[in-house]
């Protein structure tokens, strides 16, 4: 085998070629479709991949980013929501009186779209005439409705505010051209102000959406406002609402009613005196007036003048009409918006010598003085003050040797620089904090401004002596009232109030805001001497224009002269009266800006206004009066006025006929129907019989008469003279006339009770 084996042949070469034939010899790179493939496959993979991160990305930020944006797009595009607008809340004075009220109107909206016809000409003629009765219905420009009507939008305003007459020309219209869609007349409210100007610069006005633009309207807008309620309903692609679906219907929250503090009666009292003040006194930059009860903080009356109809507040009142085509449209803003500010809170003013108050004050609870020492001041015409000298106005016939009381109602500069320097800079800025003077008062009264004081640490020898008499410094009337306020109230600083309560309107509920004791600056004690100094300024000092038979009044008078750098601003007059003196109930402060160089005394200029006003608050008040019960039981003819006002005229003048007096009637209206609105004279005083009472409705006012000279007459011949004048008397002692309350040629409206004091004379006498 093995010899078999070794014989056998090893294959040749050739046969070993023949097998390897069909073998390649792979000499290149290798090269595959299948490797091709599978790239493309792994790129588009990748941008699969990527494609879905992104798209996770893109779903989560739809999602959470911008979920609720898209959810509310949504909603909108598949509803309606046809706006509710709220009632805006009422304001009132404190005795009911409507002072601000919404009415019922109407805004009127297109819905363009809805506004066609299938024929083109017919369509434009359509548009065309939709556009004419707007333009002449509602007074509106053709060419821009005509742009409204034929506007691609869903929603045009036409009319805002639109008073019933014009809607009920509209809806005939309507029916007469058989035009039943793409007009919407929508319910809405109106801003109406029932005493045109009575307490403007207190109230304010509104906007064209019912949002407060000044005042009070401002100041309590969230409360007055309300909430929007809606109707909801569905609409499809088409954007037209689906017929019987379902509506959703969310209430408006009506606002509240205000009610203030204010009193219509006192607020026109002030108000009707404050107007004949500034005109007839011609001050240039008119006046105002606070009205206080120092108790509570109540503001009875706040008034400006010149004011501006609420009704009508971007027109010029008669004061800028008269200058006003001469500016130009940027001074005509500028006007407009200073005709609507209020003087009280807004506006800044050296006080004066009604500071002295409030210097007196400061000395008697430090101890430093007391009211009565005699000798105690010097004055001898001029107070030798750092660098200068600063003059008494009396400076021609020095007061010489005073008391403090004496100072006070003399208005002496010098003795008041002298107490001044005796306190000292510190111990007054402390007082000038606790009364208030620092702050604002918050009497919740928009655009109420702060004072100006000197720094403490700028305050020299010349500062603390101007400041001692109220000048170099700037305060509002708002914080000069209500630190009278505290001086009166027994030395406790009350917080003024304006807002006396809120009301639900849609519940009821009836929310007080109740008074608020800010501190006690001074003592009772204090309070009841400097109080009696104001008395004696009142009888006996530069304030006697103020005296008022049968009532206790103290008062302090005011003549600001403007700086040195600044002489344009004017002098600036004042008075602060407080009755009675001994239980104070009023505290009313005046202040005249800009009154002639040769006429701008406080006592001379506002002191008999201060009287003319308290003659007819005080006895509205019901404050006692010494007078009345004792002149009643002397005098059986004489006869109280009754109270008339809100009888009809008819009605009215029965009651006073029948009670023995004359009437004379200012009105042209229906007498069965028209109510009193005021009365000259004023509920409570004892008249004679057959003296003229005068009555008025919302739409009269009274006639200013001039008061005779009555001194030296008797009393028929006194009484003759006044009638003669349309005005009334009132009696005191037998006699001849030795005083009477208004001077002579002082105005007063015609019916003015004039008080007359009598006294026998030598040749009675005999």
């Amino acid at each position: 085998m093995s010899n078999k084996n070794q014989k056998k042949k090893k294959p040749s070469n050739t046969a070993k070629s023949k097998n390897n034939s069909k073998i390649i010899n792979m000499n290149n790179n290798f090269d595959s479709q299948n490797l091709i493939y599978t790239k493309k496959l792994k790129v588009i993979f990748i941008i699969v991949l990527l494609l879905i991160i992104l798209l996770i990305f893109r779903i989560g930020f739809l999602q959470f980013v911008q979920g609720n944006f898209l959810k509310e797009s949504a909603y909108k595009q598949q509803t309606i929501n046809q706006i509710i607008s709220p009632k805006r809340g009422n304001i009132y004075d404190s005795t009911g009186q409507s002072l601000a009220i919404s009415a019922r109107v109407d805004t009127v909206t297109i819905n363009p779209s809805k506004i066609v016809d299938k024929d083109e000409e017919k369509n434009k003629q359509l548009k065309e005439k939709v556009s004419k009765a707007f333009s002449e219905i509602f007074e509106l420009d053709y060419e821009e409705v005509f742009k409204k009507v034929n506007s691609d939008s869903q929603f045009q305003t036409i009319a805002k505010k639109v008073e019933q007459d014009k809607i009920d020309k509209l809806k005939n219209w309507m029916k007469e051209n058989d035009v039943t869609q793409g007009i919407n007349i929508d319910e809405d409210s109106k801003r109406y102000y029932p005493y045109d100007t009575v307490a403007s610069a207190v109230l304010g006005f509104c906007g064209t959406d019912n949002q407060g633009i000044t005042g009070l309207e401002s100041k309590w807008d969230d409360v007055l406002t309300g909430t929007p309620g809606k109707i909801i309903s569905s609409k499809g692609s088409n954007q037209q609402e689906i017929p019987n679906s379902e509506e959703k219907y969310i209430a408006p929250e009506n606002g509240s009613d205000l009610t203030l503090t204010i009193d219509l009666h006192i607020q026109t009292i002030v108000e009707k005196y404050l107007k004949q003040a500034v005109e007839e006194n011609k001050c240039e930059k008119g006046g105002n007036v606070i009205v206080m009860d120092p108790k509570t903080g109540d503001i009875l009356a706040m008034a400006c003048y010149p004011n501006y109809n609420l009704n009508d507040p971007f027109s010029p009142n008669e004061t800028l009409a008269k200058t006003y085509k001469k500016l130009t449209d940027e001074e005509k803003s500028v006007e407009i918006q200073k005709m609507w500010r209020n003087k009280s809170v807004s506006d800044l003013y050296e006080p004066g010598s009604v500071f002295k108050v409030i210097t007196s004050a400061v000395a008697l609870e430090e101890n430093i003085t007391t009211p009565n020492v005699k000798g105690e001041f010097l004055c001898t015409g001029s107070e030798h003050v750092g660098d200068r000298n600063i003059a008494c106005w009396r400076s021609y016939n020095p007061h010489g040797y005073q008391t403090l009381t004496q100072a006070l109602g003399n208005s002496c500069n010098p003795a008041f620089m002298q107490l001044g320097k005796k306190i000292g800079a510190a111990t007054l800025y402390k007082y000038y904090k606790a009364f208030g003077l620092f702050d604002k008062t918050n009497v919740a009264l928009s655009g109420e401004e702060n004072s100006l004081f000197h720094d403490l640490d700028k305050v020299g020898p010349v500062e603390l002596a101007t400041m001692s008499f109220g000048q170099r410094f700037s305060i509002t009337p708002m914080q000069m009232a209500t630190a009278i306020c505290a001086v009166a109230n027994d030395g406790y600083l009350m917080q003024p109030r304006i807002v006396k309560s809120i009301t639900n309107s849609d519940t009821g509920a009836v929310t007080e805001v109740e008074p608020v004791t800010v501190r006690q600056v001074i003592s009772k004690e204090t309070s009841e001497e400097v109080k009696n100094m104001m008395e004696y300024v009142a009888t006996e000092g530069t304030g006697k224009n103020v005296k008022i038979s049968g009532y206790s009044i103290g008062g302090k008078t005011g003549t600001s002269e403007p700086p040195d750098n600044n002489k344009d601003e004017g002098y600036v007059a004042s008075y602060v009266a407080i009755s009675p003196v001994e239980d104070t109930q009023v505290v009313l402060l005046l202040t005249l800006y800009k009154p002639p160089a040769s006429n701008h005394q406080g006592g001379t200029l506002a002191g008999p206004v201060v009287r003319q006003m308290l003659t007819e608050i005080l006895p509205y008040l019901n404050v006692p009066s010494s007078n009345t019960t004792t002149s009643s039981s002397k005098d059986k003819n004489l006869v109280m006025v009754p109270d008339i006002r809100n009888k009809t005229i008819a009605e009215a003048k029965k009651v006073l006929e029948k009670s023995g007096f004359k009437v004379t009637i200012s009105s042209k209206a229906d007498q069965n129907s028209t109510l009193v609105a005021d009365q000259t004279p004023k509920p409570g005083i004892s008249l004679s019989k057959n003296s003229i009472i005068f009555l008025y409705d919302k739409d009269s006012s009274a006639t200013s008469t001039t008061v005779p000279d009555l001194k030296g007459m008797n009393k028929t011949e006194a009484t003759n003279a006044l009638k003669d004048k349309n005005l009334n008397i009132s009696v005191e002692g037998s006699g001849n006339v030795i005083s009477q309350d208004y001077t002579k040629g002082s105005k007063v409206p015609e019916g003015t009770v004039i008080s007359v004091v009598l006294k026998p004379t030598l040749t009675d006498a005999h």
